[in-house]
């Protein structure tokens, strides 16, 4: 009898102890009664009856799911081959559980279709140059499509667009040539600017040398001026000064006639074989006829 009570504890301690699950801090858990849903739990440790509820755990860390790569036509009929991950995370482990049989696959043949559409929808150079948009509008389908899934779609990113290896080589011929193209336009550019600034450089030197040749003749026409002004003005005040020393000393005709005599015989004393005597010339040589005559009737007086 004490065997038989023995065996039954062990018994309903087994049972017990099947009734005890243990929920990870990144789970939830879904009791499930008879195959219908009841509750949801929390990480810890939960007690379920056991054969009649049964718990089923829902990963809710962030998943990532790999999308295989797959050719996609794009517009311009060029077959590009691509492929993208995509993360996400459970927001509601209820319907990830109950309203999608196979998330992974339907999350993956989602995102190949709807890629296939964007990139089909460009050109090959628009696709390799647009991946953040393609990656932003791939992202909003997928967290759209997912919600009533219980997922949020955190991100997508684009692993590769690869085209051909024809039109690889041809783009890395294109590429080279435009690089080329741009190196002969800077280098261009930068002789033209080089001969500008040399041409503005001698240009300015002359402006400037001309500057400084028009400054240096006004300077000196301004010596010269103010030179023949000082000349000028000296010449005035010695004739003004002879001019009052004549008048003060009240000369007589008989002396301006004798130095005018002196006068003439250093004109006569030239090289100049004919001379050309003042209008005046016949009252002064009435003067020298009275000097003569003064000189006569001294003589006759002796």
């Amino acid at each position: 009898m004490e065997i038989f009570l023995i065996i039954i504890a062990v018994v309903i301690f087994i049972i017990a102890a099947t009734g005890l699950k243990i929920v990870q801090p990144w789970q939830k858990g879904l009791i499930e009664r008879l195959g219908r849903y009841q509750r949801t739990v929390d990480s810890g440790l939960t007690l379920i009856i056991p054969f009649i509820e049964r718990i089923v755990k829902v990963d809710i860390r962030e998943q990532v799911v790999d999308i295989p790569p797959q050719a996609v036509i794009t517009k311009d009929n060029v077959v590009v081959e691509v492929d993208a991950v995509v993360y996400y995370e459970v927001t509601d482990p209820v319907k990830v559980t109950y309203n999608v049989a196979n998330f992974w696959m339907a999350v993956t043949k989602l995102a190949q279709t709807n890629l296939r559409n964007l990139v089909g929808d460009m050109a090959l150079d628009e696709s390799l140059t647009s991946r953040e948009t393609i990656n932003t509008q791939l992202r909003q389908i997928l967290d759209d499509a997912t919600d009533k899934w219980g997922v949020k779609v955190s991100r997508v990113e684009l692993q590769k667009i690869d085209p051909p290896k024809d039109v690889t080589e041809a783009m890395h011929r294109q590429m080279k040539a435009e690089r080329e193209r741009r190196a002969m336009i800077l280098e261009a550019e930068g002789k033209k600017r080089s001969a500008i600034l040399e041409a503005e450089g001698i240009k300015e030197a002359a402006i400037l040398k001309a500057e400084g040749d028009a400054e240096a003749i006004k300077k000196v026409a301004e010596a010269e001026k103010f030179q023949k002004l000082t000349v000028a003005k000296g010449e005035a005040q010695a004739i003004d000064t002879v001019y009052k020393a004549i008048h003060d000393g009240d000369p007589t005709n008989d002396l301006i006639a004798i130095k005018y005599l002196e006068a003439l015989e250093k004109v006569a004393n030239g090289q100049a074989t004919k001379i050309f005597m003042p209008m005046e010339a016949a009252g002064v040589l009435g003067s020298i006829a009275g000097i003569g005559e003064l000189f006569k009737e001294k003589e006759d007086n002796k």
